[in-house]
C-alpha cells in the first residue's frame, strides 16, 4: 500500500516514444505494454512482470516547447485538500486534480522553487 510522502511512479514525457522505448529496451532491458487511454496510447515499461515506469508522448501545441523529461509522482493523502494547501503555500497548480480509472486521483504542481511534480492519491489505498 502506498504511503503518504513517498514516490510511487515515474513517467517519461517524450516527443519520441519509439526512440525512447528502443533506448530503454536496449540498455536496461525493459519491455513495454501499450494501454489505450482514449486520447492516445500510454506505454508501461516493465521489468519481467513488474511495472517500472510509464512513457507518455507529448504531442500537440501544448507541448511544443517542453523538453523531454522524467516526471515523478508523490503519493499524498487527500489530494484535493492538499492541492489547495499547496497553492496557499506558493505552489502553482499546472493541472487540477483529475481521476485516472484504476489508478487514482492525480494533480500536477509546480512547487515554489519551480520544480514540477505529480501528486497522486492512489485508488488502491
Amino acid at each position: 500500500m502506498p504511503k503518504h510522502g513517498t514516490f510511487v511512479w515515474n513517467e517519461l514525457m517524450t516527443h519520441d516514444v519509439k526512440k525512447a522505448k528502443a533506448f530503454y529496451a536496449d540498455t536496461v532491458g525493459w519491455s513495454f505494454e501499450a494501454m489505450d487511454m482514449g486520447e492516445g496510447t500510454y506505454h508501461v515499461a516493465k521489468t519481467g512482470d513488474d511495472m517500472a515506469a510509464g512513457f507518455f508522448e507529448m504531442s500537440g501545441p501544448d507541448f511544443e516547447n517542453v523538453p523531454d523529461h522524467w516526471m515523478p509522482y508523490l503519493e499524498v493523502d487527500g489530494i484535493d485538500g492538499l492541492v489547495k494547501k499547496a497553492e496557499g503555500k506558493g505552489a502553482t497548480i499546472i493541472r487540477q486534480p483529475f481521476d485516472v480509472p484504476g489508478v487514482g486521483r492525480i494533480a500536477i504542481i509546480k512547487e515554489p522553487t519551480g520544480a514540477v511534480v505529480g501528486w497522486m492519491t492512489s485508488e488502491n489505498r
